[in-house]
């Protein structure tokens, strides 16, 4: 794919996405987004960064497999678990993953 070929899909793509945005106040009017909905899109945002972690963790090309970096993820994980803060889970993070790939383990 060329450099010209991937401004263009950018271009279509935030294109898209601005029509996708200023569909609903169209569709919607001035009505409410009933509550259940509006609990449902609440809960979106988590479960896409919860599924982007998941598979960036445990991707290798095209298969899924668990190594050094889902280690170092599950380590975070822990951390966070037990209400520490987020810069400590990082580097607990990074140390485990570097610790695991030192030991040899994929």
């Amino acid at each position: 794919m060329s450099t010209a070929q991937i401004w263009v899909l950018i271009g279509v793509v935030a294109l898209l996405t601005a029509l996708i945005k200023g569909a609903g106040p169209l569709v919607l009017g001035s009505r409410q987004l009933p509550p259940r909905m509006i609990g449902v899109i609440t809960l979106l945002p988590s479960a896409l960064l919860a599924a982007l972690v998941v598979t960036t963790a445990l991707a290798d090309g095209d298969v899924l497999r668990v190594g050094a970096t889902a280690g170092g993820v599950a380590a975070g994980g822990l951390v966070l678990l037990v209400r520490a803060p987020l810069v400590l889970a990082v580097v607990v993070a990074v140390g485990v993953t570097a610790g695991l790939r030192a030991l040899g383990v994929a």
